[in-house]
């Protein structure tokens, strides 16, 4: 199982010179003083809120560099996987000139629900391996908080929540009640196609099957095969987070994805990423 923490992160320029509000590092910049032993991912949202200096040592409220727009400048550009040439300069620029703004500069929030964790898993399953993809977002416990699975995917439970009905004529007969439903076994007796005896607004439920065949000890753990983390808290964004462990100092948590997205599309983005028709 891959371990949450991460090397050290730093790198050469990813952007040489923003002319513009974006302006964040020239190749005169000493990249050595950029570098951080970034073990947790709560330190990505330090350094691009500027909650901590080039060294890892955090800044709190009553400090004079806390959230400094110079400091912000300085790690922005080390937070983007350099390596992905769909993230355009343009793109960044655009981004870094909303979350830098001076008057309503933007911020991450760890402790914030709208983002959550997308983690790929193996698990056996009848003595076949199986991909399952559990998605987990913090929620609140007295003083502190802890993660839990709200959604799970899984392409071997998928196939028996299809609720198709467009290609089947099954259906219970409004006169059934006169019949006391003993149409039902010609209804039960087709289990692929028991959902179209659901109504209209059903929904699949996969995490109660994923417990449920666990609970059964159908289900065991195998492995985690790699994780993401998906950002919606920045008003017109979303942000994909991945870890790099390659060579080089473009490694650790970065910014894997950045797309412009309103309101709307973030609910339909959110949709696609759980697999939610």
């Amino acid at each position: 199982m891959r371990s949450l923490g991460l090397l050290a992160i730093t790198t050469g320029l990813l952007l040489t010179s923003f002319h513009s509000q974006a302006q964040l590092v020239s190749e005169s910049d000493d990249e050595s003083k950029l570098y951080a032993e970034t073990k947790q991912l709560n330190q990505f949202f330090r350094r691009f809120n500027g909650e901590e200096d080039e060294k890892g040592n955090r800044y709190y409220a009553k400090d004079k560099e806390y959230r400094s727009v110079n400091l912000r400048k300085k790690y922005l550009p080390i937070l983007f996987d350099k390596e992905n040439a769909s993230l355009s300069r343009d793109l960044k620029v655009e981004f870094a000139d909303q979350v830098l703004d001076k008057k309503n500069p933007a911020f991450l929030n760890f402790h914030d629900n709208n983002w959550f964790a997308e983690v790929n898993t193996i698990f056996m399953l009848k003595g076949k391996a199986q991909p399952f993809t559990l998605y987990l977002q913090l929620e609140k416990q007295n003083d502190g908080s802890k993660w839990v699975i709200y959604n799970v995917y899984s392409p071997y439970l998928a196939k028996y929540f299809d609720r198709d009905t467009s290609q089947t004529k099954n259906f219970l007969h409004p006169m059934s009640h006169e019949l006391d439903f003993m149409n039902f076994r010609k209804a039960f007796d087709h289990s692929e196609e028991v959902a179209a005896y659901t109504n209209k607004d059903y929904q699949s439920d996969q995490v109660s099957i994923f417990i449920y065949e666990i609970k059964n000890g159908n289900l065991k753990f195998q492995t985690v095969t790699s994780l993401n983390f998906h950002l919606f808290q920045l008003d017109g964004w979303y942000l994909q987070l991945s870890e790099f462990n390659r060579p080089g100092y473009n490694r650790g948590w970065l910014i894997s994805d950045l797309v412009k997205v309103n309101n709307e599309e973030k609910g339909l983005l959110k949709s696609h990423i759980m697999h939610e028709k």
